[in-house]
């Protein structure tokens, strides 16, 4: 009788592990998927915001490229870049570049640049920088991010313009916080170099670059 009751309560404790693994991973899917969508949502915000629909008439979503440049880019990785067009002409990119050498490490930017090579603007995706003071680079702190409209690498055109004013460029920093917006300012010069070399190459539909 005691074997037939310890089998029984054996066999019900299995039974309610496979039930509660089966709902954890439900859960954990069903979560999983919900915050992909929800970073797919913000991620489209944000492109709308630096290249306005009424400029494009293509998939900014889907019309994308995958390219890979470490020196220029930030990241040994293939980034994403979104492309718009309009009348099949080519409008603007957004490149997801990194700022590798954030105060707390990296910081992924979104970095948009209309076909002349010009910059419509920067937004921060992500980041690690300290509360109150290195996380002023997102819009919802301060309007630092946006003194990099309309800037272009002739604008300022010489090199070491294009660093903080502590450093003797045109681009302010924070009080208390030289590092993070140092990092951004050097990470959007080099993406605009990239693309001064490689536009071609953005907007073609293949890609020679290794």
């Amino acid at each position: 009788m005691l074997v037939k009751q310890m089998a029984r309560a054996a066999a019900l404790l299995t039974l309610f592990a496979v039930l509660g693994g089966g709902l954890v991973a439900f859960s954990f899917q069903a979560t999983d998927e919900q915050i992909k969508e929800n970073e797919r949502m913000t991620l489209l915000r944000t492109l709308s915001a630096l290249i306005p629909p009424e400029r494009y008439d293509n998939d900014l979503f889907s019309d994308t490229r995958e390219m890979q440049h470490e020196a220029f880019l930030g990241t040994d990785e293939p980034v994403t870049i979104y492309r718009a067009r309009k009348g099949g002409q080519p409008v603007a990119a957004v490149l997801t570049s990194v700022a590798p050498d954030g105060y707390s490490g990296r910081i992924r930017l979104l970095v948009g640049i209309n076909y002349e090579g010009i910059l419509v603007g920067v937004r921060v995706l992500s980041h690690q920088e300290t509360p109150g003071l290195g996380d002023n680079i997102e819009v919802r702190r301060s309007d630092w991010i946006f003194g990099f409209n309309g800037r272009s690498l002739n604008n300022p055109n010489k090199t070491t313009a294009w660093k903080v004013k502590r450093d003797g460029g045109v681009f302010d920093q924070f009080t208390g916080a030289t590092i993070t917006p140092r990092a951004i300012v050097k990470a959007v010069h080099k993406t605009l170099l990239f693309y001064r070399q490689y536009r071609d190459e953005v907007f073609a539909e293949t890609i020679p670059l290794n």
